[in-house]
């Protein structure tokens, strides 16, 4: 019986890696801002797609709303992707005792490299909404260069279209942008976002979301306090 069963099992572990090489997927990592939301809708011109989306626990409430506008503009669902581990970002900075520094965040990390490493399969085409803005040009450059063996396309680079452009895109769709736009944020990104540098973005954290703006301003001096080296 032990023997029969081992046979099935590595015979369903044969089929899924057919069905792994002779399906190609097309994920489309749309992050509930406006810029990847159109290069999905840009992507699925070309064919079939997977639509998917990592849940951070952290961004402002009103992005599930657009979320449900997105998957009726494309009449298909978004898959919704979740760290196992963690709930939100507050979570991961807590256990990891650390918050953002030069290289980055560990709440990336932890919430959406690392479930979209868990979801993705080595022949999947990777659709990411990086904008032809000076900026997203230079992280989609960084991206191809930390992870080469990823087929990666930006279809709003390869057309000109910069984050106005898709902003413009969405609301001849009849789509509102997410509320964080109009509050004055760059983004749709998580609240607050801890890589954020710009004395600007912190005076509007503080005076749109004063309880995130206290919490992080708390969090942030018990880290600095054990990080210090004793005088």
């Amino acid at each position: 019986m032990g023997i029969a069963r081992q046979a099935a099992e590595r015979a369903a572990q044969f089929a899924d890696l057919l069905n792994c090489l002779g399906e190609r997927r097309v994920l489309c990592w749309v992050s509930a801002g406006a810029a990847s939301a159109v290069a999905a809708k840009l992507a699925m011109l070309g064919g079939k797609v997977t639509l998917v989306y990592c849940d951070t626990g952290a961004e402002h409430e009103d992005n599930a709303r657009f979320l449900v506008d997105l998957e009726k503009w494309y009449g298909q669902p978004i898959e919704r992707l979740k760290s196992e581990k963690y709930a939100d970002t507050w979570a991961v900075w807590r256990d990891r005792k650390y918050i953002a520094g030069i290289a980055g965040a560990p709440c990336t990390v932890e919430l959406k490299v690392g479930p979209r490493l868990a979801f993705q399969r080595p022949t999947d085409i990777h659709v990411f909404g990086y904008t032809a803005d000076l900026a997203d040009m230079l992280r989609a450059k960084r991206l191809r260069e930390n992870y080469p063996e990823l087929q990666i396309e930006c279809p709003l680079i390869e057309r000109g279209l910069d984050k106005a452009a898709c902003l413009a895109m969405l609301e001849k769709a009849g789509i509102k942008a997410p509320l964080t736009y109009a509050l004055g944020l760059p983004n749709a990104n998580c609240l607050p976002c801890p890589k954020a540098t710009s004395p600007a973005y912190w005076a509007l954290i503080r005076k749109e979301f004063p309880d995130r703006f206290d919490r992080m301003a708390k969090l942030s001096r018990e880290a600095w306090s054990k990080a210090r080296p004793r005088q």
